[in-house]
């Protein structure tokens, strides 16, 4: 796992993606009660309660966290909040990102320019996939050594 940001120099999309149980999700809050309001913010608890299968959409919106902090390069490390990522529902419901404190200063540093999510449940698994276009490749474009294709380093 990298602890460093990624950093930008041409215009590049960083992808991530996470894969969450429900149930488990489920059984950690119900076991720890004041862990959804660490990870969750208070427009995302309000989200998912209101709706009928709320352990999926908790579930969705934890995936999507994960997936921005794969896709930034970051994950937890450096001081990362999960609170510091928000998904919100943009026109006609769709899910867009918020970002704030240590995960929108990473941001700023990456050059990030905009960002999109996608999720998916259903009753055992919630999926999310996040693409970030940023004005920089966050390593070179050179295939690494042991690729198909790679040149050789010269002795």
């Amino acid at each position: 796992m990298r602890t460093e940001a990624a950093q930008c120099s041409t215009l590049s999309v960083l992808v991530g993606a996470d894969l969450v149980s429900v149930d488990r999700l489920a059984s950690k809050l119900a076991a720890h009660p004041g862990l959804a309001r660490e990870i969750f913010t208070p427009r995302e608890l309000k989200h998912a309660y209101g709706r009928r299968r709320p352990d999926e959409h908790l579930a969705a919106r934890f995936a999507a966290k994960e997936a921005v902090l794969k896709a930034l390069g970051t994950g937890l490390a450096g001081g990362v909040n999960m609170r510091d990522v928000e998904v919100v529902n943009g026109a006609g419901g769709r899910p867009r990102l918020r970002l704030v404190g240590t995960a929108r200063a990473i941001a700023d540093r990456t050059g990030v320019r905009s960002m999109e999510i996608s999720l998916s449940h259903t009753a055992g698994l919630a999926i999310a996939f996040a693409a970030v276009l940023c004005e920089a490749a966050p390593w070179p474009s050179s295939p690494a050594p042991d690729m198909p294709g790679a040149r050789k380093a010269a002795s």
